[in-house]
């Protein structure tokens, strides 16, 4: 692997699916079931749902729908997928990674609900961070940068000293929208210029300094 320029951050911004946990197949099941349903073509709607409230997605597909409809999917869409762990497994080198970050001061910033990260952070064998800005802490979904700024301000530090891991196109545009550097995880990350790029956590190694900042070696 060939190193890239580390970054110096002073905290750590997690997004969950695709990111640290690939809960793929379980995204596909239930939107596949909605796209039936709605009698839209599965991988058409499948192009659209990463990184976004459920609701958000409905709206880009059926710009026409009531709010009100796509809000009560929503809700059972929730309800769905927090029951439905099978399948869920940690992105390679999340282990490791969310261990490195154990003292070290990071927060998750997602698009699912709390029960959702809950769930899909257990059923992944992997620590949930004390701090956590899910579904129901913003009123704005990604790619509003709503809930990057609130766990940059709740961790006390500037937008410019945050990192952001995501792996969808709507997470690294909020990254970015917060002023934040992005690392992109994964396939899809890449077409949406992040500041780094890494095929998965294997490729990221986390270092704290003596004076509390932190240098994140990335590999590509």
């Amino acid at each position: 692997m060939t190193p890239v320029r580390p970054l110096t951050a002073r905290a750590l911004l997690l997004d969950m699916d695709g990111t640290l946990v690939n809960s793929d197949a379980v995204v596909e099941r239930c939107w596949r079931r909605w796209a039936a349903e709605q009698g839209l073509e599965a991988d058409h709607v499948l192009r659209h749902v990463h990184g976004r409230q459920a609701h958000a997605t409905m709206a880009v597909l059926l710009p026409d729908r009531p709010a009100a409809l796509n809000h009560e999917d929503n809700r059972r869409m929730l309800e769905q997928e927090t029951s439905d762990v099978a399948g869920i497994v940690p992105v390679p080198g999340a282990p490791a990674f969310m261990a490195s970050l154990q003292r070290l001061p990071h927060a998750l910033v997602t698009s699912a609900d709390e029960r959702l990260a809950q769930a899909r952070m257990g059923a992944a064998g992997l620590p949930i961070p004390h701090l956590r800005v899910t579904a129901e802490r913003v009123g704005a979904s990604k790619p509003d940068p709503e809930g990057f700024l609130k766990a940059a301000s709740e961790l006390g530090y500037a937008p410019e000293d945050c990192i952001v891991f995501e792996d969808s196109e709507v997470g690294i545009t909020a990254g970015r929208a917060a002023g934040m550097r992005v690392v992109g995880v994964g396939p899809r990350a890449s077409a949406h210029g992040p500041t780094a790029q890494v095929a998965t956590l294997e490729q990221v190694r986390v270092e704290a300094c003596a004076d509390g900042a932190l240098t994140v070696h990335v590999h590509d």
